[in-house]
């Protein structure tokens, strides 16, 4: 929507909003970023994968992880993983080898369970 589109359902001047805009990007309350659709690009495999790791190494692990192309997201979590990876792959066989090759050669990785996408049913950048 476009700065005057917004003004006018506030009843405001564009210029209102503009500066109400920049001011919030300024003080990082609002961030905007391109979000791009994945499977365009030719990734038709997305997998949300838990990982299990040694405690005493989570962050280099974590760090480790999150350089590797493929990791979209990577969050440290409380539960029975201690990891969760989100990685976006060419197909199965680009995800096997990810998973072989990549997260499990990791040292102080323990085990992984993987959940690949069937459908987005909703996806929200809030």
């Amino acid at each position: 929507m476009s700065f005057a589109q917004i003004a006018k359902r506030l009843g405001v001047s564009p210029g209102m909003v503009r500066q109400r805009y920049m001011q919030m990007v300024e003080d990082k309350v609002l961030q905007v970023v391109p979000v791009t659709n994945v499977t365009l690009l030719g990734y038709n495999m997305l997998a949300m994968i838990g990982v299990e790791v040694d405690g005493n190494r989570m962050l280099d692990i974590a760090r480790e992880i999150a350089a590797f192309d493929e990791v979209i997201y990577l969050v440290i979590c409380t539960g029975t993983y201690d990891l969760l990876v989100e990685a976006r792959c060419r197909d199965a066989d680009h995800l096997l080898q990810f998973l072989t090759e990549r997260l499990r050669s990791v040292k102080g990785v323990r085990t992984t369970e993987t959940f690949t996408y069937l459908q987005i049913v909703k996806e929200s950048y809030i």
